[in-house]
């Protein structure tokens, strides 16, 4: 396997692929093949050139430095129905306003997205605690200490984004009340994305919050 024209290769990075189910970093898949950082993102590069230029039901998603299969997002609909006893319902409305302010501005306090919804918003975060689309990460430096929020590669999966760069642009304002809007103007557009992008391998979608 030490070649990356080898058809065995391709085949060992595929078969690591799918059995993840989830993001699997380069540096794993490196170390299983015993190859170099550089020969697997070559090779996760041309298989995915592969799925695509063949217009296979499988599509390979960089997210980060890990990589993960998942479903080809023109056959959103066929599964769906495939599975539709089993589709969840989408994020409610405050929990994509929360999630946008918790991405826009992470790492940040609950007390923050609170002061720019102006209502108490801790049974939300924790709802999307459970649903691994937020993590806590550190504390802030100042009396009390009170807990960091950011999102998650699950955040990532779920709304199709290779990474936060990949979020939809949020205007420069000042005024918290138009701040608000835009924030769900931009959770709204990250709704429609979710609804059209990729379904992970052995991945659910979100539930509704």
């Amino acid at each position: 396997m030490e070649k990356l024209e080898d058809r065995e290769f391709q085949s060992a990075l595929e078969a690591i692929l799918f059995a993840a189910g989830e993001p699997i970093p380069i540096e794993r898949i490196s170390l299983a093949l015993e190859v170099d950082h550089d020969v697997v993102e070559e090779a996760c590069k041309k298989l995915a050139d592969e799925y695509s230029y063949e217009r296979r039901g499988i599509r390979l998603l960089h997210l980060g430095d890990s990589y993960q299969l998942c479903s080809a997002p023109e056959y959103a609909g066929q599964i769906r129905r495939a599975f539709e006893r089993r589709k969840p319902p989408q994020l409610s409305q405050p929990a994509l306003e929360v999630l946008s302010i918790i991405a826009y501005f992470q790492p940040t306090t609950r007390a923050y997205v609170e002061q720019v919804r102006g209502v108490d918003s801790s049974y939300t975060v924790n709802l999307l605690l459970e649903r691994g689309l937020i993590e806590e990460a550190g504390r802030l430096a100042v009396p009390g200490r009170p807990t960091l929020f950011r999102t998650t590669m699950q955040f990532l999966r779920s709304f199709n984004l290779t990474s936060l760069e990949d979020l939809p642009p949020l205007p420069q304002t000042g005024e918290e009340a138009k701040l608000s809007q835009e924030l769900q103007e931009a959770a709204q557009k990250l709704q429609a994305e979710q609804e059209e992008g990729t379904t992970p391998a052995k991945q659910s979608e979100v539930p509704q919050a």
